[in-house]
């Protein structure tokens, strides 16, 4: 494991636990630094409010050169989220930047949520419905809210390397 990547993410858990952003909450793995998880509160008066939706979060060596992958661990409809929970986000792609911090990725993560990007979708049908019927979109969005309130950490399956329940270490 890089040492500067190290460093950096022990830099980015003290800043998040110290000035947490509103609604967001993440912490690394306690058996290794570089996959985190994260929980993301809907943002209040959208669909997604309510909802409390689990990511992980996994950083290369070359964090912070190169971005996180982030995929979120509950079940998501959104136009800009595929159904494996990886995301379509411009600062994760080709507008990332080292500047960027975990509190920096997350609180994007969580403005995504209710500022899609319909000409850029990741799942196709909820695009369309975002464009074409709000009202339904809403209330598929709503389904996903009330879906998040039964996740329990346990029953979670994560497809990411680890030697522990990577799920169990997520803090509220």
């Amino acid at each position: 494991m890089s040492t500067a990547a190290k460093r950096r993410l022990i830099r980015d858990f003290k800043r998040l636990a110290s000035d947490p952003p509103i609604g967001i909450s993440g912490s690394p793995n306690p058996d290794n630094i570089m996959i985190w998880n994260a929980v993301i509160f809907g943002p209040p008066d959208t669909p997604f409010e309510d909802g409390s939706f689990r990511l992980t979060l996994t950083f290369s060596d070359s964090y912070p050169n190169k971005p996180p992958t982030v995929r979120f661990v509950s079940k998501m409809f959104h136009p800009n989220i595929y159904a494996n929970g990886e995301l379509c986000l411009d600062i994760l792609q080709n507008r990332w930047s080292p500047a960027y911090d975990v509190a920096a990725i997350l609180t994007s993560v969580q403005s995504l949520l209710n500022d899609p990007n319909p000409a850029s979708p990741a799942n196709v049908d909820a695009a369309q419905l975002f464009k074409e019927n709000l009202k339904e979109y809403e209330r598929r969005v709503k389904q996903t809210v009330e879906q998040s309130w039964l996740d329990n950490p346990d029953d979670i399956e994560i497809d990411e390397p680890s030697t522990s329940n990577t799920a169990q270490a997520v803090t509220a």
